[in-house]
């Protein structure tokens, strides 16, 4: 895929080990430094897992300094019959997911520089992923959406936002595999959110996931490695609405 350039912002696939190690060092920055509660954790500066040897890694960097601003992964799959190699599907029960028949991408590990607040370099970000989701002919994307610490009280008002409007299909829920996670469709039930508080504090990158028709599990994972709780979002992208569908390409032609 070739780098997508607009403004000062450029997106580009890794191509070297030290590529790799930018990304995994921002990675680092904003998933474990962020929450840094002692000398073990501070002293290790990259976030990696067996996962990265089998992904394509995305950067978006400065164009006229080189700081890598953002990054991300993504693992194709041929369908749903693959779903387990995903990072998914350590912490959700995603067999329903096995009958889906098209191509298939995950995307995970997104972040962006703690200190870089352009609204640019998310549009940029989701324009390389619009190409390679068009090029590669993908009908799915999906991924963990995560929420900042592990509290789930802190996020309730996001929560009974996507109970009340963002479940899954039944068809594609998945169901409950990880240890500790928060049954919020069901702890919510009665809750009526207040949306635009909701929206305000939704993650950036679920609320474009949202923009696009996406729909996320029931019930949200506590995750303790990496200090934050996640939810599993799925897009079909013939379901994302046509005027959303021209902004994104729009932007990564």
């Amino acid at each position: 895929m070739q780098p997508i350039r607009k403004g000062r912002f450029q997106a580009r696939l890794a191509e070297t080990t030290e590529d790799i190690r930018s990304a995994q060092r921002l990675r680092w920055l904003c998933f474990v430094a962020r929450n840094a509660q002692d000398t073990d954790d501070a002293i290790i500066d990259i976030d990696e897992d067996a996962l990265d040897a089998d992904c394509h890694h995305m950067l978006v960097e400065d164009s006229q300094t080189g700081q890598l601003l953002c990054c991300f992964r993504f693992l194709p799959l041929s369908g749903g019959s693959e779903i387990t190699r995903s990072y998914s599907a350590q912490f959700y029960n995603l067999d329903a997911l096995r009958n889906f028949d098209g191509p298939m991408v995950e995307m995970g590990r997104f972040c962006i520089h703690p200190e870089a607040r352009d609204p640019g370099i998310l549009r940029i970000a989701w324009a390389a992923m619009t190409r390679f989701v068009d090029e590669s002919g993908i009908e799915m994307l999906f991924g963990c959406s995560s929420f900042i610490g592990t509290e789930p009280e802190e996020h309730a008002e996001a929560f009974a936002m996507l109970k009340e409007r963002h479940l899954g299909p039944r068809r594609w829920l998945p169901r409950v595999k990880a240890p500790k996670v928060f049954r919020f469709a069901r702890a919510l039930r009665r809750r009526k959110p207040d949306p635009k508080l909701a929206m305000a504090t939704m993650p950036p990158l679920l609320r474009s996931y949202l923009a696009m028709g996406g729909w996320v599990s029931d019930h949200a994972v506590v995750d303790p490695a990496l200090k934050t709780i996640h939810v599993f979002t799925g897009v079909e992208i013939r379901s994302i609405p046509p005027a959303r569908k021209r902004l994104l390409r729009a932007v990564a032609g």
